[in-house]
C-alpha cells in the first residue's frame, strides 16, 4: 500500500495499475504468489493485491492444467482467446514503448499519425534488436515504402526487456524463419527493406524513391516470375545500364538463369519506352510555352534572345555511347569512330537552358557521314518529331562550330 497525497493507493503488484475497493484481492494464497513468480517472475507478498484481470489469469491456467492429458485442448485453436493473453514471458530484448496518441520516436502527439507496418518492425528487429509492440504508431515522415527512413532508430529511447506472450513470440520466429528462407532462396535482391539509399545510388545512379517512382510507372507492364519480381527486373536493368557488366556475371549475382536476365532486361526495356519514355522525353511530352516559362534561364534570355518577345532557347550537342566490337563488318565499319579510336554511335541530345531534355533523337552511326552539321540537316528535313510546327520563328539553337555547315 502507498500513500499519495494523502490517499491510500493499492497498485496491482502485476500490472501497477491502481486497484477500486471492489477489485482487489489480497495475495494471500500461496498456490497465488507461485504462480506469479513460475510466470512472470513477481515476487509478490501476501500483503500486495490483484486486480480482477490479473487474478482471473491464475484461474484460466489452473483450468487448463485440471483438464485430462489425452483430451483435445481447446487452446489450441489459432482464435481461442488464450492465445490474446498478457505478457507472459520476459526477455532480455530491447523494445520501444507502446503508443497510439504520440510518435514513439519523436514523442510528437497525434492526430495525423500511422501505424507502424508489420515489415517495418520486423525490419527493426533484424537490424536494430528492436522490439516494436504491434500497434505502435509514428509520425508518416518516419516511414517511405512500409520501412523506416535511414536513420530515424539512431537515436531511438528503448526499455532494456520486453515482456511477450505466444503468440507474439511464434509470429516472430514465422517472420524470421520467411526472411531466411528468402534470403537462401535468391543471392540478391533489389527489396527496399534490404537496401539503404546509398546502395540504390551505387548500383542504379538514382536515390531510393526514384526508383520506387520509376517503378511505379512500369510496375503494370512487368509481370513477377518464379525467379523474379518486377522490382528485381527493373534493378537488374539499370544495374546493366550503369556498369555494362556481362549477363552471365548478373546471373551469378543474381542467382537466376542468364536466359531470365535477358528476358527481364528486354522487358523493362519494352515497358520504359511504352510507358515512361513518352511522358518524360520528346518534344510532345512538353509545350513551348511550358518551356519558355518554367526552363529557360533569365540569363540565357537576356545573352542570346529578346526580353521583349518569348523566345525558346534549346542546346543542341550530339554526345556518344561506347559499344563493343560488332561481328558484322560493314556495322563495325560504320560504328568505329576515327576520333575516338573505339566504336560507339552517337545520339543527338536537345536540353534548354537549365538543363531540361527536351528530346533525345538516334543513336546515328560514327563515319563520317552523321557528324553534328548533318544529323542537325536529317532532323530538320525529316521533321523528326514534328521540330518544324514545335519551335517557330526567331526561336535559337545553341550550338558549337560542329554545325557550321548545318542550314
Amino acid at each position: 500500500m502507498e500513500l499519495v497525497d494523502g490517499r491510500n493507493r493499492f497498485p496491482c503488484v502485476l500490472c501497477k495499475k491502481r486497484t477500486k475497493p471492489n477489485d482487489r484481492k489480497k495475495c494471500e494464497s500461496v498456490e497465488i504468489r507461485r504462480f506469479l513468480r513460475k510466470t512472470f517472475m513477481v515476487d509478490a507478498r501476501p500483503v500486495d493485491v490483484l486486480c480482477n484481470k490479473c487474478r482471473h489469469q491464475y484461474y484460466r491456467n489452473k483450468q487448463v492444467k485440471e483438464k485430462p492429458i489425452n483430451a483435445k485442448l481447446d487452446t489450441e485453436l489459432p482464435g481461442n482467446s488464450l492465445c490474446l493473453s498478457p505478457p507472459s514471458v520476459t526477455l532480455p530484448l530491447h523494445r520501444t514503448v507502446s503508443s497510439h496518441s504520440y510518435c514513439f520516436i519523436c514523442k510528437r502527439p497525434g492526430p495525423k499519425l500511422i501505424v507502424v507496418p508489420i515489415s517495418a518492425r520486423l525490419s527493426a528487429f533484424i537490424h536494430k534488436e528492436v522490439i516494436i509492440p504491434s500497434g505502435s504508431r509514428c509520425c508518416p515522415s518516419h516511414i517511405a515504402n512500409d520501412d523506416f527512413i535511414t536513420g530515424s532508430l539512431n537515436n531511438l529511447k528503448t526499455i532494456d526487456t520486453s515482456c511477450l506472450n505466444r503468440r507474439t513470440i511464434v509470429d516472430l520466429i514465422t517472420r524470421i524463419r520467411s526472411y531466411a528462407i528468402q534470403n537462401c532462396s535468391s543471392k540478391f535482391t533489389f527489396d527496399p527493406s534490404y537496401l539503404n539509399n546509398l546502395d540504390y545510388i551505387t548500383l542504379t545512379g538514382i536515390s531510393k524513391d526514384h526508383f520506387a517512382d520509376l517503378h511505379q510507372e512500369i510496375e503494370t507492364e512487368i509481370k513477377n516470375t518464379p525467379s523474379r519480381t518486377s522490382t528485381m527486373s527493373l534493378g537488374i536493368f539499370l544495374l546493366k545500364m550503369r556498369s555494362g557488366m556481362s549477363n552471365q556475371l548478373m546471373s551469378t549475382i543474381f542467382g537466376i538463369s542468364k536466359s531470365s536476365v535477358r528476358r527481364a532486361i528486354s522487358t523493362v526495356r519494352t515497358a520504359l519506352m511504352k510507358k515512361f519514355v513518352p511522358e518524360n522525353v520528346g518534344l510532345h511530352h512538353i509545350s513551348r510555352q511550358e518551356v519558355i516559362a518554367n526552363h529557360t534561364r533569365p540569363l540565357a534570355q537576356s545573352l542570346f534572345g529578346n526580353m521583349t518577345q518569348s523566345q525558346a532557347i534549346a542546346v543542341l550537342d550530339g554526345t556518344y555511347i561506347y559499344i563493343q566490337k560488332s561481328n558484322h563488318f560493314q556495322f563495325q565499319r560504320r560504328t568505329y569512330s576515327i576520333h575516338k579510336g573505339r566504336p560507339l554511335v552517337k545520339p543527338m541530345v536537345v536540353v534548354s537552358t537549365d538543363g531540361y531534355f527536351l528530346t533525345v533523337v538516334g543513336p546515328y552511326l560514327a563515319d563520317s557521314r552523321n557528324n553534328d552539321a548533318s544529323i542537325l540537316n536529317h532532323m530538320l528535313k525529316s521533321n523528326i518529331e514534328d521540330i518544324k510546327n514545335w519551335f517557330e520563328d526567331d526561336d535559337i539553337f545553341i550550338v558549337d562550330r560542329g554545325f557550321r555547315d548545318a542550314l
